[in-house]
């Protein structure tokens, strides 16, 4: 569990906001209760591929030479990354929660410079052919710095953050993608949370149809050719909260009663330090 007065980030994706068990508010107020400090960093690609192509603004897709899927973002993506996320799926996520008693604030990365970026300057990916190939980074970004100050005086204040997957480009304050699994690592690992939980549409990360129910770090990348797309993302992510400072992630079901309590007590993929 968490230690008393600790801190608790988690993620959810657009599937798990749409099909979240209501007894997550539940599992909120009462870590709340206990003193826990909670973040939510929230995703929604699917969510921001089906209104882009509503805009007729068609989605591309590419793949790393490691197999890792992503979104191609341009300038115009950007945009509507932004929009999506920041100005709706962040809103409906405050909007329930208010509904239901608890103080939160929606953010992105330009709010007092909460998330700044490394813009990617060129993307290495495979083409057609399975060739690599060198390709503009477009408006995608690498965290470089979270401002815990600023969210320290949010947790104080009994103010939930929730945290939209934009960053600012340390360079001229371009909107960046910073992947919503990514932003949640990177806060997590800054704040040194006690846990890191993702929850997801799975009961973990599976192997061969069943949950591996621990992971050290240092296995982790051997297992990433063997998991699915989606979740090698999510795991990478994992590991590198607790490299960068969380106690310890996991993955886990959102859509189970209880899901914070159900993974706080490690029913699901649990990440922990080499």
């Amino acid at each position: 569990m968490i230690q008393k007065n600790g801190t608790l980030v988690f993620k959810i994706g657009g599937s798990v906001i749409d099909g979240t068990d209501p007894s997550l508010v539940q599992d909120m107020k009462e870590l709340i209760q206990q003193g826990t400090k909670l973040v939510i960093v929230h995703g929604g690609g699917d969510q921001v591929t089906a209104i882009a192509e509503k805009l007729g603004k068609p989605q591309k897709f590419i793949t790393s030479p490691e197999g890792i899927k992503s979104r191609f973002t341009d300038r115009e993506t950007a945009e509507i990354y932004a929009m999506v996320m920041s100005g709706l799926l962040s809103k409906k996520i405050v909007r329930a929660l208010a509904e239901r008693g608890l103080s939160s604030v929606s953010l992105t990365g330009a709010d007092c410079g909460l998330l700044r970026a490394t813009r990617k300057k060129r993307l290495v990916i495979l083409d057609d052919r399975g060739r690599k190939v060198a390709i503009d980074g477009g408006y995608t970004g690498k965290i470089s710095s979270v401002n815990t100050a600023f969210l320290s005086k949010l947790l104080s204040s009994s103010i939930i953050p929730v945290i939209s997957p934009v960053a600012c480009d340390t360079e001229n304050w371009d909107l960046l993608n910073v992947d919503g699994d990514r932003a949640c690592s990177h806060v997590a690992g800054a704040l040194g949370a006690d846990a890191t939980i993702f929850l997801t549409d799975t009961d973990g990360v599976l192997l061969d149809g069943k949950v591996i129910e621990r992971i050290k770090t240092e296995d982790v990348r051997k297992l990433l050719p063997k998991i699915g797309s989606g979740m090698d993302k999510k795991l990478i992510a994992a590991v590198e909260a607790v490299e960068m400072g969380a106690k310890k992630s996991i993955i886990a079901s959102g859509r189970k009663e209880n899901p914070l309590k159900n993974a706080l007590s490690e029913n699901g993929t649990v990440i922990s330090p080499s």
